[in-house]
């Protein structure tokens, strides 16, 4: 039942508790086939088709582990520093649930993958933070409860009942909710680049779970944790933590016990209620399951991963600083996405302007992208294209003005065309030539005498208004850096 109300607590109190976090954080891995069976993994499918007896756990069947699932969580591992458990043993994690059809989940217990390693994360307020992972393991899916409106029965589908897993648990190691929504999105930012999970939240491919608690600031003993669960975004992670430390708080400044349980998150109302009590652990009374051998991890198998994997965001931020001489705020955006990031990288081996290389990617590259709902793989401009472009400007040929509004769209038109072609037939080469610019710029001043005086009474502001009067007389035409030199030496005469 979810809460009635929500508390607002005072600065003095929030700032008297200290907030406690940890996360685990679900991801589903791109592989074509489930983590013990041949069955499909194709979202979207009609209801049980990608089944069979392995999945539904008929007698007698026997699962066998997916290697490209054991490749992609050794990737993800690699990526954020762990260590790779070198004999991995499954174990049956027993619990009755309606679409959990063998009535266990094949997982792992006590020697999972990945152990140990810590995810990056830069704050707003530009601190940089470790986040320790206790450990990433490998498991199966559990099918899906639905609950039509109006209906009294529950209908299964066991379509995703086996899809592979990897489940990421990190130490309660976040102090904020803003630490624990930038930790999901490098997490969603890694599983990407390795391509190895798309990170769909609403299609549930990537999920989470919050452990929240609160102690006196100072304390080193951890206060009584609650699970959230029920959360469909980042925002609505950082939301339900934020109102259960709130919630917390209360209780706790009332004098009442804080109840170990599982709680549900309602985006609608902002707030969480109670779904089942974990004062005690559950027993799921893990055992090694029996029907899997274990699966060891060679040395030359490990290299061929590691050979396998692709840049890292965190290389190319890095990168994209050092190198390319760009703000980290640049950086960020331009590695937000790996398939942005890599045609970038493109785009500056062909020009050394990267500053202006990035500007034309977050600007109006970007906007064209995002206005036609379109991928950087369904550019029209090539990257060599785009590079002629802004050697355009940057030899004086045209300004950027022009480049933008008149060169760009043309080009967008045709694409196979070069800048320079375009420029040419359009009329739009400027005029460097200062013995063509200064009539032009005497004749601005000859019409605005009276600014003129003005100017030259001290109103420097004016400038910017013959500067618009000469690029308009001269169709703008008259590069802008010559234009302004003489016209500050005719004003200052």
């Amino acid at each position: 039942m979810i809460e009635e109300k929500s508390v607002s607590l005072a600065a003095a109190i929030r700032e008297k508790y200290e907030l406690v976090i940890g996360l685990e954080v679900h991801a589903q891995l791109l592989t074509k086939s489930k983590m013990y069976t041949a069955d499909a993994t194709t979202f979207g499918n009609m209801p049980n088709t990608n089944i069979s007896v392995i999945t539904l756990g008929h007698p007698g069947t026997l699962p066998k582990v997916n290697k490209r699932a054991v490749e992609y969580a050794m990737k993800m591992g690699l990526a954020c520093h762990s260590s790779i458990t070198r004999k991995n043993v499954f174990a049956r994690k027993n619990y009755f649930y309606p679409d959990l059809p063998k009535g266990y989940q094949l997982t792992q217990d006590k020697n999972p993958i990945c152990v140990g390693g810590h995810v990056p994360i830069v704050l707003s307020s530009g601190e940089k933070k470790n986040i320790a992972l206790t450990r990433i393991h490998m498991e199966e899916d559990a099918g899906k409860s639905m609950h039509l409106a109006g209906e009294v029965d529950t209908l299964v589908d066991f379509n995703r009942a086996g899809v592979p897993l990897i489940e990421i648990v990190t130490e309660p190691d976040m102090r904020s909710s803003e630490e624990a929504y930038n930790l999901l999105v490098e997490i969603k930012k890694l599983v990407k680049y390795l391509e190895i999970c798309d990170g769909n939240m609403e299609e549930g491919s990537l999920r989470c779970d919050a452990n929240v608690s609160v102690r006196i600031r100072g304390e080193k003993a951890l206060g009584k944790k609650v699970e959230v669960k029920n959360m469909n975004s980042f925002r609505n992670v950082a939301r339900a933590i934020e109102h259960e430390f709130e919630r917390q708080v209360q209780l706790l400044e009332e004098g009442k016990d804080i109840v170990s349980e599982t709680r549900t998150f309602d985006a609608t109302t902002g707030l969480t209620g109670s779904m089942r009590t974990k004062e005690d652990l559950n027993d799921y009374r893990y055992f090694p399951e029996p029907d899997l051998s274990p699966v060891v991890i060679s040395e030359e198998w490990l290299q061929s991963v590691k050979a396998e994997m692709p840049v890292l965001p965190g290389v190319l931020f890095a990168k994209f600083v050092d190198t390319y001489g760009l703000p980290e705020y640049d950086a960020g955006v331009l590695t937000d996405q790996k398939d942005i990031a890599l045609w970038f990288e493109t785009l500056c081996s062909h020009t050394e302007n990267y500053k202006s290389a990035s500007n034309w990617l977050m600007g109006p590259v970007k906007s064209y992208l995002n206005e036609l709902t379109l991928g950087i793989d369904e550019f029209p401009i090539g990257a060599d294209k785009l590079a002629m472009l802004i050697a355009l400007i940057d030899e004086g040929k045209v300004s950027y003005t022009v480049a933008s509004q008149k060169i760009y769209p043309e080009l967008l038109l045709n694409p196979n065309r070069s800048p320079l072609e375009i420029a040419q037939e359009l009329n739009l080469i400027q005029d460097s030539d200062e013995g063509s610019i200064k009539p032009v710029i005497e004749a601005v001043l000859a019409e605005n005498e009276g600014k003129v005086q003005e100017y030259r009474s001290g109103k420097k502001g004016l400038m910017g208004m013959f500067m618009g009067q000469v690029m308009k007389k001269s169709k703008g035409k008259a590069d802008p850096k010559v234009a302004s030199k003489i016209l500050t030496e005719l004003l200052e005469q």
